[in-house]
C-alpha cells in the first residue's frame, strides 16, 4: 500500500484489543506512511488512562514510539478553520472534523476510523475506511 494513511484515535486504542488488535497490527505493519496528529496523541493518552487500558509508564512508552515511528501533524489555525468548514458541510462533530481536516492538510488519502461512514469520500481527497466493516 502506497497511500498516505491517517489513523484516528480509536484505531490506536483498538491496537490493544484482543478482538480487533490483529486487524490494526496488520494495517500498521503493511502501511509505509502512517500519520497521526497531536490531537490523536492527546486523545490516545486520555482514553488509555481513563479506561485503564494502559499504565502511565506504558502510555509514555507508546507515545515515544508513535512520535518516533509515525508522522506527527500539528494543529494550526488554518486546520481549525478548515475543520469548521468540514463540520458545516458534513455535519460531523467538531473533533471528527478536526481529524478530517488534519488528514486532508497532511495530504493523506485514507483515514482509518470507526467513527465515520465507511467508504465516504471527503472533499474528493480523503476516503474514510472502517477496518472492521
Amino acid at each position: 500500500m502506497k497511500d498516505k494513511v491517517f489513523l484516528d484515535t480509536n484505531i490506536l486504542i483498538y491496537s490493544f484489543s484482543k478482538d480487533k488488535g490483529e486487524i490494526i497490527q496488520s494495517i500498521i505493519n503493511t502501511t509505509p506512511y502512517l500519520q497521526i496528529s497531536t490531537q490523536v496523541l492527546n486523545e490516545f493518552i486520555n482514553a488509555s488512562l481513563r479506561k485503564n487500558i494502559l499504565t502511565v509508564s506504558e502510555v509514555i512508552e507508546h507515545c515515544k514510539n508513535y512520535i518516533s515511528s509515525y508522522n506527527l501533524a500539528l494543529i494550526f489555525p488554518t486546520t481549525i478553520n478548515y475543520a469548521l468548514e468540514i463540520k458545516n458541510k458534513y455535519q460531523y462533530s467538531y473533533y471528527d472534523s478536526l481529524i478530517v481536516s488534519t488528514a486532508i492538510e497532511s495530504d493523506c488519502e485514507i483515514l482509518y476510523t470507526e467513527d465515520l461512514q465507511h467508504n465516504q469520500i471527503i472533499e474528493d481527497k480523503l476516503t474514510i475506511i472502517n477496518p472492521f466493516a
